[in-house]
């Protein structure tokens, strides 16, 4: 029993020393780079997976909104989404990034709309205001239950002159961010 004790208490003060040396500061891999983390969220979920992403890499947040914004009831703000994805509509967007050059990692992040990204998404990368030739472009998304690649793969389509860096995609748990961020060398 003395022996069981003895080592019941080793264990606990390793892991006690563990977490002593956990920090939930963002330690970034990529040193001297600059990170943005820009969102497009309807339901706040893609919202809460950006804060968490910005969180642990301390990337700056910026939220794209559009002029119009979309209808807050579900159905109203499918049709609107299906009209815009069937006719190539780019809404117009209410901001734009300030000093976007000077950003050398770009988080771009949204819901799955009619298995692809929305449209705002589309208004962001395609616009004139930026450059985002030779950026680090990592898609992100939110989903209900399928699209995510295809999703993904419409940020990096859209962003042909950049680099990419593996995607994310969640059903809105923030749960495996920290662990993609380990792995594509973003975090520590």
């Amino acid at each position: 029993m003395r022996k069981l004790v003895l080592i019941m208490m080793m264990c606990l003060a390793a892991l006690s020393s563990y977490s002593c040396a956990q920090s939930d500061e963002p330690v970034t891999q990529v040193s001297g780079k600059k990170i943005l983390v820009a969102y497009f969220s309807w339901g706040g979920t893609t919202k809460r997976l950006a804060e968490e992403i910005a969180s642990l890499t301390g990337g700056d947040l910026f939220s794209i909104e559009t002029v119009t914004p979309y209808p807050t009831d579900y159905t109203p703000c499918t049709e609107v989404a299906k009209e815009e994805l069937e006719k190539g509509i780019r809404p117009p967007l209410k901001d734009v990034v300030k000093d976007m050059d000077d950003y050398d990692i770009v988080f771009v992040g949204c819901p799955v709309w009619w298995h692809t990204a929305p449209m705002a998404i589309w208004s962001f990368l395609e616009s004139k205001e930026y450059n985002l030739k030779g950026k680090i472009i990592v898609p992100f998304c939110t989903y209900a239950a399928t699209y995510r690649d295809e999703t993904l793969a419409k940020i990096v389509e859209l962003t042909p002159d950049s680099e990419h860096l593996k995607g994310f995609g969640s059903t809105g748990s923030t749960s495996g961010a920290k662990g993609w961020l380990k792995e594509i060398g973003i975090i520590k």
